[in-house]
């Protein structure tokens, strides 16, 4: 399988790359600098989405990782309108560019994978996390539409939560490291196709609720 990561270069990104390399998978990876060996591609900016399109080639799998946790320290009344639309455009709209600049790559049989949260969920609203929250509820449910489109093509979607992880975003108390949520997470996006696309799941197979 030849697959794309976005934002690769650190925390469950970067162990993507390295699970997918050790399970004999052709990685590609990206991140907004571009360095180290990945191609430079800010998720929210159209240009660049298309210049990583035309350089990336055929792919068999899109793994739609890049996204930001900016109002993790902020409560109702210290999140600002700035915050609240930066979060939406990499978690919301990032995934959508990416999509569907890298659609033509894809051919039936193909797999997008959409790293969301169960943050998300509505079953899981809590008080606080507002625009990290709303952008991953957003992030499902475009990947459920997304599902749906593309099915006549024969292209299947993931919708998958990576569980606690213990990262910069996930902070040092969460409850599993890069490798087991990267272990689960290629699990699932190996096992993928159209008849649970649209699904959403923990990286350990465990359905949840939207």
């Amino acid at each position: 399988m030849r697959a794309l990561v976005t934002g690769a270069n650190r925390g469950i990104g970067a162990a993507l790359m390295t699970e997918g390399a050790a399970r004999g998978h052709a990685m590609v990876g990206t991140s907004r600098a571009g360095a180290d060996g990945l191609m430079r591609l800010d998720v929210t900016d159209t240009c660049l989405q298309t210049a990583c399109a035309s350089a990336t080639g055929p792919l068999d799998a899109v793994i739609c990782n890049a996204g930001v946790y900016l109002d993790k320290n902020r409560d109702l009344m210290t999140l600002n309108a700035a915050t609240l639309n930066a979060t939406l455009q990499a978690n919301v709209t990032g995934v959508f560019l990416t999509v569907q600049a890298q659609l033509a790559n894809l051919s039936e049989g193909g797999r997008i994978a959409i790293i969301a949260s169960q943050m998300g969920s509505s079953a899981r609203a809590g008080g606080n996390a507002f625009a990290y929250r709303a952008s991953k509820a957003a992030a499902s449910n475009l990947g459920r539409s997304l599902a749906v489109a593309l099915a006549p093509k024969g292209i299947a979607v993931g919708i998958y939560h990576p569980g606690w992880v213990r990262t910069e975003m996930g902070g040092e108390n969460a409850d599993i490291d890069v490798a087991t949520s990267a272990r689960g997470l290629w699990d699932r996006i190996e096992a993928l196709t159209l008849d649970d696309s649209g699904a959403f799941l923990s990286h350990d197979g465990t359905a949840l609720a939207f």
